[in-house]
């Protein structure tokens, strides 16, 4: 078998699996008794096995659920689901998949993940002054130096960590940091150590407001394209940490600049 024949195999196999778990378990109940096995079996979750459900407020359907799981990962209803309580099944679905498979020693990070991970991020920079290099001294250097101290761990569980270098790189704020003259170690040694929580949140968001006093429209164009990245990867049963992550954030910059229209499409 070649290795894309492979891929496919693996990507039927898991969407008939996850046709199949809609018959015959609670996928709700049996998410939740995974990762309480994880952790009864030596499994380091600093916050616990507690797997977090966040329904997208709505009169109608189709209703839109979001799992979030220990580690950080973030999975979605990627069904059209006419209750909420279809769209929690859903989203449960996708991250129980995702978690049995996250089992496999292919999960890990590796020299070709991390290749792929740094690959991406250079692709999502859009500046021109050399940061989206992959300098020793750039944020881009700074994020591959953070995923190569992290080889072995799965992907999973090491995603919130990588989600914080992911906004950190997006928001500008490695580059800030850089400037300041921190080196990679004193920014991986700090972050590594943090929780990507409400108060981390709430500086991004005030940076973009900062952004939108000084070039109107940016925070609105910003958010539209947030939005379309988030439905996209949602439908398409992809991980989701990130783009939500952005959107959140860009939201809450919204909100607190006076929360009127934004156009998105």
């Amino acid at each position: 078998m070649s290795y894309f024949t492979g891929i496919v195999c693996r990507k039927r196999l898991k969407l008939c699996l996850i046709a199949k778990l809609s018959l015959a378990v609670n996928v709700v109940e049996a998410l939740q008794e995974f990762w309480q096995m994880k952790q009864s079996r030596g499994a380091e979750l600093k916050n616990g096995a507690l797997v977090i459900y966040e329904s997208v407020p709505s009169n109608s359907q189709p209703y839109i659920c979001y799992v979030t799981l220990p580690g950080g990962s973030c999975f979605g209803s990627f069904q059209n689901c006419p209750t909420k309580a279809e769209a929690r099944r859903s989203s449960a679905k996708i991250a129980l998949m995702n978690s049995v498979f996250n089992e496999h020693p292919s999960r890990r990070i590796s020299d070709d993940f991390i290749e792929k991970a740094v690959n991406e991020a250079r692709a999502s920079f859009k500046g021109g002054d050399g940061e989206g290099t992959d300098g020793p001294d750039t944020g881009i250097g700074a994020f591959r130096f953070m995923l190569e101290a992290n080889k072995g761990r799965t992907m999973l569980e090491f995603q919130e960590l990588m989600t914080v270098f992911q906004l950190l790189h997006w928001n500008g704020s490695l580059k800030a940091m850089r400037e300041r003259q921190c080196s990679r170690q004193e920014v991986v040694a700090h972050y590594s150590n943090r929780a990507l929580d409400d108060d981390m949140r709430a500086q991004m968001a005030l940076d973009w407001i900062a952004r939108e006093q000084e070039n109107p429209g940016v925070l609105g164009r910003e958010l539209a394209v947030a939005e379309r990245e988030l439905e996209t990867a949602r439908l398409a049963g992809r991980e989701l940490r990130f783009p939500k992550e952005k959107k959140d954030i860009l939201m809450l910059a919204h909100t607190q600049l006076g929360g009127g229209s934004v156009i998105s499409s």
